[in-house]
């Protein structure tokens, strides 16, 4: 175990950064259109802008943390979201708002790639899987803090309120991370040749299944925080209303959570719970369509969110298993292939403006993934 352990209660801030950053806004989207005076599929853009940019930004500050250590591109990392925030502050123009989110998109991806690079550095064997297992629970809960926290700024400030709030995060964090966060990356390290890397997973046809299955479930989750909104917004809800609605879903990740840990108790194979999943999605998917003129559309969408918790643990664990010798690297490439597959994803979902739509597409598409997946 690596002497230079960061304080955890730090790490947990950071690992949970990305993902708070991700919802907070979400509440925000119905004002930018009305400020913007732009379409409500042109304001759900700037999540699908955000991946795309999150994508590129996870293994670029992956690479970074290597070159130049893991402390100096932390810190680098939340300057960039930092300054990006400040740009969307100051923007009177769309497209201008559009470059600040890829800005704070890329930077916000070091919160993932480098914090749990520093975990690995500093913790082996059941250490490691204990300090994940605390990672979990706290990734569990940080949607929940992101879209109430969110609901209540944009309801109280407006999004430039919600925006403010992103800017001060950024500026804590950071000047937090440059008190306390020690460099942990080891004296000697391994230099990986990712192009050869990434010819080899280009030609690995059930990697890519894994990768369009992670963010067909990611897309339709996030085609939640994008789309929602509106629907709120239609029927009369305010966007703390809205927020609110997270403490729901987080419920149904819980129970997705447990119910997966349970069947695979009884000794359900990874595969057959992906199918599981995917079956589960699109049912659920049917449901929400039918009933999204109303409130009731959220029992069915917790379905989806059970549908999420079941695949998403089973699809990783499986994933990488042919590249345990290059895992950080192959972790890094993977990672960026469903990211950019899951910006492509809510760009579909901002045009189609149809959750329930968006949710049966991507699971009629994931129940064929699954099923040749396990052939």
């Amino acid at each position: 175990m690596n002497n230079k352990l960061p304080p955890l209660w730090l790490v947990v801030g950071l690992m949970m950064f990305p993902q708070i950053v991700e919802t907070i806004y979400s509440p925000a989207l119905t004002q930018i259109a009305t400020q913007f005076r732009v379409s409500d599929g042109q304001a759900s853009q700037t999540l699908s802008v955000y991946f795309l940019a999150f994508a590129v930004g996870v293994v670029c500050w992956g690479r970074l943390c290597d070159l130049i250590g893991r402390r100096p591109a932390m810190l680098a990392g939340l300057l960039t979201y930092g300054l990006g925030t400040l740009l969307a502050l100051l923007v009177t123009e769309f497209e201008t708002l559009l470059l600040a989110r890829i800005i704070s998109a890329f930077g916000a991806a070091v919160g993932s790639v480098v914090t749990q690079t520093m975990l690995r550095d500093s913790y082996q064997g059941s250490d490691l899987a204990k300090v994940f297992s605390v990672m979990g629970a706290a990734l569990s809960i940080s949607p929940v803090l992101g879209l109430v926290s969110g609901g209540l700024l944009a309801e109280q400030f407006g999004y430039l309120g919600v925006f403010s709030d992103l800017m001060v995060l950024a500026l804590v964090l950071g000047l937090i991370a440059s008190w306390r966060l020690p460099e942990t990356r080891p004296e000697t390290t391994t230099s990986i040749a990712l192009w050869p890397l990434a010819c080899r997973m280009a030609r690995d046809g059930g990697l890519w299944r894994s990768a369009l299955l992670v963010a067909l479930f990611n897309t339709m989750l996030f085609g939640y925080y994008s789309l929602a909104p509106f629907l709120f917004a239609e029927q009369g809800w305010s966007a703390s209303e809205f927020g609110y609605s997270g403490t729901v879903l987080a419920l149904a990740t819980l129970l997705g959570s447990l119910l997966n840990k349970r069947l695979l108790g009884k000794g359900w194979q990874p595969a057959s719970l992906i199918q599981l999943a995917a079956s589960l999605a699109l049912g659920a998917g049917a449901a929400v369509w039918a009933s999204q003129s109303s409130l009731w559309f959220l029992l069915p969408m917790m379905g989806v969110v059970v549908a999420y918790g079941i695949a998403i643990p089973n699809v990783l664990s499986q994933a990488l298993l042919a590249y345990r010798e290059v895992a950080g690297s192959a972790g890094a490439l993977f990672g960026l292939a469903y990211y950019l597959l899951l910006s492509l994803g809510l760009a579909l979902a901002a045009g189609l403006q149809d959750l329930g739509l968006l949710i049966v597409g991507c699971g009629l598409v994931a129940v064929l993934c699954s099923g040749r997946r396990s052939t």
